[in-house]
């Protein structure tokens, strides 16, 4: 194949515009916060996991709380009702009974408020178990919320360049032989390197160092020849840097 050294030399402008555009297209793909806000996010449905476990105890303390209270007002109307029935009581034998029941409920009166501060104490551990818990998953959900925000933006970015790149590569490419751009995007394609400058006698594509009969090949070569490293195929670009 034969193209001028010009469309030769552009093809470098054109690899270095596909290397840029496909890191763009990562950047807006994959954005660097993506492992971290995955993580983020299964991290938080392990925390919401033990929050709705931990939520549940409170509300098992609340429930039994409640019911001692209950018990304890209960209890504690009985025994007025039967202070009020002692202070009318006319029979010995029935005031002597409403002494015992009310000696019996105070008894269980006291045992109840004692059962039922437990019951407190128990609500307040796991109150501030509950408020733990929902302070790690609101540092979180923070942390995951600002990284999506800041992928979001990146990911942005990254369009608009890829844009950007898009447009120059379309308008060097119009200065390119369509045969010579066409072979070279086959190269790329076929091994991922598909032009690279010799330099020095090194192909700067795959770092090979062309000696004896490979470089003396590409010496001999017309200028307008396109040739190719025996290393990684792609086209060699030769400049005055070569070392020709």
């Amino acid at each position: 194949m034969k193209a001028s050294p010009e469309n030769q030399r552009r093809l470098l402008d054109i690899a270095d515009l596909d290397r840029r555009i496909a890191q763009t297209e990562r950047a807006r793909t994959q954005p660097a916060q993506g492992p971290r806000i995955n993580e983020l996010a299964a991290q938080r449905q392990r925390q919401m996991g033990e929050l709705t476990t931990l939520t549940g105890a409170l509300d098992d303390a609340r429930a039994e709380l409640g019911r001692l209270e209950s018990d304890v007002a209960l209890a504690t109307q009985r025994r007025d009702r039967d202070a009020q029935r002692l202070e009318s009581a006319t029979d010995a034998k029935q005031a002597q009974a409403l002494e015992n029941e009310i000696d019996s409920l105070g008894r269980r009166i006291s045992m109840l408020e004692d059962a039922q501060l437990e019951a407190m104490g128990r609500v307040e551990e796991a109150q501030a178990a509950v408020d733990a818990q929902q302070a790690l998953v609101d540092q979180t959900q923070s942390e995951g919320a600002q990284l999506t925000a800041a992928a979001k933006a990146e990911m942005a970015a990254a369009g608009t360049e890829g844009e950007h790149l898009t447009r120059d590569r379309a308008a060097i490419a119009a200065s390119i032989s369509a045969e010579l751009l066409a072979e070279y995007e086959r190269r790329a394609a076929r091994g991922g390197i598909g032009v690279g400058l010799l330099r020095r006698g090194i192909c700067e594509g795959c770092q090979m160092v062309l000696a004896g009969i490979e470089l003396n090949a590409v010496r001999n070569a017309a200028v307008d020849d396109v040739v190719s490293c025996p290393e990684c195929g792609g086209i060699l670009v030769r400049t005055e840097e070569s070392g020709l």
